[in-house]
């Protein structure tokens, strides 16, 4: 997925698709359970790039053949290598660390949400048309 930014740069993102093929084992990235097709992401730069095999072959330094091969996900790039690859599709990649919250204030995640749904569940669905609040007197000073 790519979208322009105002500066006139490109975004992409890596987003995880349903496979129409079961790729090598391998040459899947596997992140908490999701799993990322390099071989289609590095593809889809080099397409959205408007640039031919040869030619992002000729700008990395390697061979159109590998280059055909990490996109049909036959080989594995190394992490440098998909880097120089898509620096040849005139893409960078940002990398940032999160730190994952597992546990606040000793609850873990799930059972702060079963918390939240629960109060949420206490809530009326549908507004009502009355509204009851307390009537304030107006001071007299």
């Amino acid at each position: 997925m790519q979208s322009q930014l105002s500066d006139g740069s490109v975004s992409m993102t890596l987003i995880p698709k349903a496979m129409k093929t079961p790729p090598a084992l391998d040459s899947v990235l596997a992140i908490n359970g999701t799993n990322f097709d390099i071989g289609g992401f590095m593809r889809q730069a080099r397409v959205s790039a408007k640039v031919g095999l040869r030619e992002i072959a000729r700008r990395a330094g390697t061979s159109h053949a590998t280059i055909s091969a990490y996109e049909r996900n036959q080989k594995i790039p190394s992490v440098a290598t998909f880097l120089r690859i898509l620096s040849a599709c005139s893409y960078a990649v940002d990398i940032s660390l999160e730190p994952r919250v597992r546990e606040r204030q000793g609850m873990s995640r799930g059972k702060e949400l079963e918390q939240v749904l629960e109060l949420a569940e206490q809530f009326p669905s549908k507004p009502l048309k009355n509204i009851n609040f307390p009537i304030f007197r107006k001071n007299t000073l």
